[in-house]
């Protein structure tokens, strides 16, 4: 699929290996969003796997990124997984973020628009993520894009 114009001079588009450097204080400000800072922050071997992921010939997690004015405003990462209530794979929105500057000009909107489309075009119908359940101004927006189900998340990390 060609790069996605949108309103707002905005552009999504795969991001690429020579987007590393810009795409990097996106993600640190997506986890610092969510309190993966200082002590509590990423170890930079999960960052540096995620990034290689990303290119991976044999791997189902791929990655969108906002651009306008020649500065990256945004981004997405999504996956493609089996489910046992489908035959076809899923896609999971596993993160999503933009740039405090940027928000309320659609950049979230178009970046989930863009993880529709390339879900459609790969084959597979649903689109599924989830958010904290405080996180009200981003939920404002995926009331509008997407149905809620009420599903509560638990998860269990082995020690």
């Amino acid at each position: 699929m060609a790069d996605t114009p949108i309103a707002s001079g905005i552009k999504v588009r795969p991001l690429e290996p020579a987007d590393q450097a810009r795409w990097r204080p996106l993600w640190d400000g997506y986890n610092a969003f969510y309190g993966r800072t200082g002590p509590t922050a990423l170890p930079d071997a999960i960052t540096e796997a995620t990034w290689d992921r990303f290119f991976g010939d044999n791997e189902p997690v791929f990655a969108l990124v906002a651009e306008a004015e020649g500065s990256l405003v945004g981004l997405t990462h999504y996956l493609f997984h089996r489910s046992t209530t489908r035959i076809e794979m899923v896609c999971y929105l596993q993160d999503l973020f933009t740039v405090p500057s940027a928000r309320g000009r659609g950049v979230a909107r178009a970046l989930i628009h863009g993880v529709y489309q390339r879900a459609a075009d790969a084959g597979v119908s649903r689109v599924y993520w989830q958010t904290q359940e405080n996180n009200t101004d981003a939920r404002h927006l995926y009331d509008k894009v997407a149905k809620f189900h009420g599903f509560v998340v638990y998860s269990h990390d082995q020690a």
